[in-house]
């Protein structure tokens, strides 16, 4: 059965057969918790949800145990739902049960099985899920995509608009766990009520301490070459705990996408973006305006230049960095009266 993407679940879901099997794995325990939700609501009335629901653990349930809650037909509902979490604990045995259950379901019964693969692992029981289950893979959301997942979030959940220096000053603040970010939007949703927008102002006046300086808004100051300012702010991201390496490859993806619309204009750079990255175009088309396609090249040739000398640690992250700022101020601009 061909893998689909979580944006494909819920068009699955309505058209649900009288059994089947599911299984969700990956890293992201949120993203996975909150597909099992979707399909025990989709298959379970509320009326008789707690006569037709299993919610078992693999590192818990023995064979035999698990041999016959798959086998229990369901009680005044047309489908009953088994939940197998933490999968990777299931034993031999509790594996075999589990596969067989997946190629041929009880008529009414739904497997929902969840893991995370250990990393490294061959084991055939994950592949044979694969082939006999909707399967659906749920990686870490990186931290470059935490900002436009809040946006949509908002967007989709609660009809909110979320201004993107908001959502990064959180990201920049909490980090990339789901559950918190989460948490942290509704109570930003409750404060600003019927205003229906989220703004910098609302976090800093809910959230308290936000960071005095975020990389993605460094990013934008070298693309929209204003390299005093960056010069300014590069201290304190590094005094925050940002490396001159890890500011380097972010600086490196955001003149990538700047370099994309000098090439191909907005359409390219559309087409390259992942779905929770699509908000940067309002922002990156007006970047690229300010850069030629050879300054773009001249401007990666420093980069690189730069990473090179912070990985031989002859200078230190400050000077190195504060280094790369300047001589990418002192690229000169294809046309002329264009402001640095």
């Amino acid at each position: 059965m061909p893998q689909i993407r979580y944006d494909q679940l819920a068009r699955t879901l309505r058209e649900k057969t009288a059994g089947g099997a599911f299984f969700f794995f990956g890293d992201e325990d949120f993203f996975r918790e909150e597909a099992v939700a979707k399909v025990v609501a989709a298959y379970l009335d509320e009326a008789t949800r707690d006569f037709n629901v299993d919610q078992l653990r693999g590192s818990d349930v023995d064979a035999d145990a698990l041999a016959s809650t798959l086998a229990t037909p369901p009680m005044m509902a047309e489908h009953r739902v088994v939940v197998v979490r933490d999968a990777q604990g299931l034993g031999q045995k509790g594996r075999e049960v589990v596969e067989a259950a997946a190629k041929a379901p009880e008529p009414g019964t739904v497997l929902v099985v969840s893991a995370s693969i250990p990393q490294g692992s061959k084991a055939r029981f994950y592949d044979e899920l694969k082939k006999h289950a909707v399967s659906i893979e749920f990686s870490s959301l990186a931290a470059d995509d935490a900002p436009g997942w809040l946006i949509e979030e908002a967007r989709a959940t609660y009809d909110t608009e979320f201004d993107a220096d908001a959502a990064r000053a959180i990201v920049s603040a909490m980090g990339v766990d789901l559950g918190m970010l989460v948490a942290e939007l509704k109570k930003l949703v409750g404060y600003v009520n019927d205003r229906k927008r989220i703004t910098l102002d609302d976090v800093k006046a809910v959230g308290g301490s936000i960071p005095r300086a975020d990389r993605w808004a460094w990013f934008d100051l070298v693309a929209e070459r204003r390299f005093r300012e960056a010069l300014e702010v590069l201290p304190i991201l590094l005094e925050q705990g940002d490396s001159g390496v890890s500011l380097v490859i972010g600086m490196g993806g955001q003149l990538l996408k700047v370099g994309l619309v000098c090439a191909g204009g907005q359409k390219a750079l559309e087409a390259e973006l992942k779905p929770f990255q699509r908000w940067m175009a309002r922002r990156i088309v007006p970047q690229a305006r300010k850069w030629t396609l050879p300054e773009i090249d001249q401007a990666l040739a420093e980069l690189l230049r730069s990473d090179r000398l912070l990985k031989s640690a002859s200078m230190s992250d400050r000077q190195a960095m504060e280094e790369l700022v300047l001589r990418l101020w002192a690229l000169r601009p294809a046309q002329q009266g264009r402001a640095a």
